[in-house]
């Protein structure tokens, strides 16, 4: 794991207090990587875990990050801006535009865990890549 990764997850740690709350999410840094042909540009994933009925708190985009998002397993609940909230089952997959606000984000079931893939290419210097919303 790199430096940038150690500071992406403590980044994402600090910016989702559900990891140390107890709410049932664990986010796991999978890859992150300069883009060579995009000077200035980090393509970074995450791997998302969500414990039943698990759920992060409202949180703001990087300006520059764009993210893919694909559910690997289980249903995700999301709502992102002012759009619909919509369950996503393992298979299918969404976007999200440079500073979304990510309203919500939670395990749809309250029996089974789910685990979402989340890819972002973002400015380099662009941190941190995830804001609490009180």
């Amino acid at each position: 794991m790199t430096l940038k990764s150690l500071i992406v997850a403590a980044g994402l740690a600090i910016a989702m207090p559900a990891m140390a709350g107890g709410r049932g999410e664990t986010i796991t840094p999978n890859f992150d990587q300069a883009i060579p042909n995009i000077p200035g540009k980090s393509l970074i994933a995450v791997v998302i875990d969500y414990a039943p009925g698990g759920a992060s708190p409202s949180y703001k985009h990087a300006k520059s990050a764009f993210i893919y998002a694909y559910v690997v397993s289980g249903a995700i609940e999301s709502q992102v801006d002012d759009g619909p909230k919509r369950i996503y089952h393992a298979g299918e997959s969404f976007a999200e535009a440079p500073g979304s606000i990510h309203r919500v984000s939670r395990n749809a079931s309250e029996v089974e865990p789910a685990k979402l893939l989340a890819v972002i290419v973002v400015n380099s210097d662009d941190q941190p890549l995830t804001t609490a919303i009180e």
